[in-house]
């Protein structure tokens, strides 16, 4: 078994549609960035990628890169994915927690992860994802931002898996 850890951040800015595992969230503010900025997929790529020892998303998605701007980051997931099991790994488990003073998530993380869960390749009762406040404290606790966490859990589907 591989465990990785991904982290993400990106600022809440206007004219910008706030999108969380997929999921568009009716909030006057989005998350800036080169693609769609969903701040949650880039943690669970990075976690994924970190578990395979593959490198981390700037180094497969680079935002210099044209191809990438405003892209669907599921459709990044969907090639991590693909890398992951070329590379002989199966998703054991991803949890994940998204830090946010606001918008009000509760209602949004059931769909967030039947949707990382069907594109993963993987069951929604093998992914969490938990919504934290952070307490009026920091980027997060003053609205300034968005922040994610996630753990992956690999597991070696091929012998040669392990290099």
């Amino acid at each position: 078994m591989r465990i990785g850890i991904g982290y993400d951040l990106h600022r809440l800015v206007e004219r910008r549609p706030l999108i969380l595992g997929g999921v568009k969230i009716d909030y006057a503010k989005g998350l800036a960035g080169h693609s769609d900025a969903d701040a949650l997929v880039h943690a669970v790529i990075d976690a994924l990628l970190g578990a395979a020892a593959l490198g981390n998303i700037g180094s497969h998605f680079p935002d210099m890169d044209e191809r990438y701007e405003d892209v669907d980051s599921l459709v990044l997931l969907d090639e991590t994915v693909r890398l992951i099991r070329e590379a002989g790994y199966e998703i054991g488990n991803v949890d994940a927690n998204i830090i946010a003073q606001a918008p009000r998530l509760g209602p949004h993380l059931d769909a967030m992860r039947d949707i990382l869960a069907r594109r993963m390749g993987i069951s929604a009762g093998q992914v969490s994802v938990k919504a934290k406040t952070n307490e009026e404290v920091g980027p997060e606790g003053r609205g300034e931002a968005i922040s994610t966490q996630a753990v992956a859990l690999l597991e070696c589907a091929r012998l040669d898996a392990e290099k």
